[in-house]
C-alpha cells in the first residue's frame, strides 16, 4: 500500500494577516500551528520566517527560535528551511538558515517569474547553496516550476553535486510555469527517475486538484496556506492550515492509501546527516 508524505507549508512569503487571519507569522504562531499539524499527521514542515512586522526575513536568530520550538514539540518532524531568492539575493542571507542544520532546505532549480515578482536563481547561486547544504548535512528539497528545472536538477545529480536521497517538489499553477493539467503533470512525472520521491503542489485554486491527483497516483503532497489561502473554489471561505491537513488525510483514506510518518521518511536518509547541534 502506498504511503503518502505530507509536506506542510504553513506561512510562505506572500500571505499576510490582512489577506487571511489564519496565516501564522510570529515564531510562536508558526510553532503552534506546526505542532497542531504534527499531531494531525505531517511528515515535513517547510518553513519561512517573518519579521515582527510580518515581512519575510532571512535572519537565523528568528529561524532558530522556530526550529527550537518545533524540535521541542515535534521531536521527529523533518524540518525544511527556505533559501528562497524571491526577495533576498545575497548568498550569505539565503544560505544562513543552512547553518542551523535543518534536515532539508529548499532549492529552486532556476530563475522564474511569478505574477508580480521574479525569483532569481543563477547557476552559481544554486551550486553554492547545494555545496553548503552538503557541508552541513542538509538534504536539498528540489523545487521545480517547469521542465527546465527538472532537467537542471538531473544535471546536478549527474555531475555529483546532489548525492541523494532525492526529493522533488513539482509546483503547478504558476502563471509562468507548469499548469495544473493532467498532460503537464504526466509530462513532468515522466522526467523524474522512478526511485526518487516526488511531491505535487498546486497554487491557489489548483491546490485541491493537484493534491487529489497526487494521492490517487500514490505520490506525495505539499499543502498549506503558503500556496493557497482559500478553502473553496468560490473564494468564500478562508482555509486554516489544520483544515487543509485534515482534508489531505480524508483524501488519503478515500484513496485507500496510508500516511508516511516523519520517522519512516527520515529513516530513508532525510534526517540531517550531521546532526542538529
Amino acid at each position: 500500500m502506498n504511503k503518502i508524505v505530507i509536506n506542510f507549508c504553513p506561512t510562505g512569503m506572500i500571505p499576510t494577516k490582512d489577506k487571511t487571519p489564519h496565516v501564522p507569522v510570529t515564531p510562536d504562531e508558526i510553532i503552534e500551528q506546526v505542532h497542531e499539524a504534527y499531531e494531525a499527521g505531517i511528515t515535513i514542515a517547510h518553513i519561512h520566517a517573518r519579521e515582527e512586522d510580518g515581512k519575510p526575513t532571512w535572519k537565523p536568530e528568528i529561524y532558530e527560535k522556530i526550529f527550537t520550538g518545533m524540535r521541542k514539540y515535534c521531536p521527529d518532524l523533518i524540518i525544511c528551511g527556505s533559501t528562497s531568492g524571491r526577495i533576498f539575493s545575497e548568498f550569505e542571507k539565503r544560505s544562513a538558515v543552512i547553518e542551523l542544520k535543518p534536515d532539508m532546505c529548499s532549492l529552486t532549480l532556476s530563475s522564474l517569474n511569478f505574477l508580480r515578482q521574479a525569483s532569481i536563481n543563477e547557476p552559481e547561486m544554486i551550486i553554492k547553496l547545494v555545496q553548503k547544504m552538503n557541508d552541513y548535512g542538509v538534504v536539498p528539497e528540489l523545487e521545480c516550476f517547469d521542465l527546465g528545472m527538472i532537467n537542471y536538477g538531473k544535471y546536478l545529480i549527474r555531475k555529483g553535486y546532489i548525492e541523494g536521497p532525492f526529493y522533488w517538489n513539482l509546483i503547478f499553477g504558476n502563471i509562468a510555469g507548469f499548469q495544473a493539467s493532467l498532460p503537464q503533470i504526466g509530462t513532468a512525472l515522466n522526467e523524474i527517475p522512478q526511485d526518487h520521491f516526488v511531491a505535487l503542489a498546486g497554487l491557489g485554486k489548483n491546490q485541491l486538484t493537484v493534491n487529489s491527483t497526487a494521492i490517487a497516483m500514490g505520490l506525495n503532497v505539499r499543502v498549506g496556506i503558503e500556496d493557497n489561502i482559500w478553502w473553496d473554489q468560490e473564494k468564500a471561505l478562508h482555509a486554516s492550515n489544520i483544515a487543509l491537513i485534515n482534508r489531505i488525510h480524508e483524501l488519503i483514506k478515500i484513496n485507500q492509501k496510508e500516511f508516511k510518518s516523519s520517522r519512516e521518511f527520515g529513516a530513508l536518509g532525510f534526517y540531517n546527516r550531521k546532526g542538529n547541534g
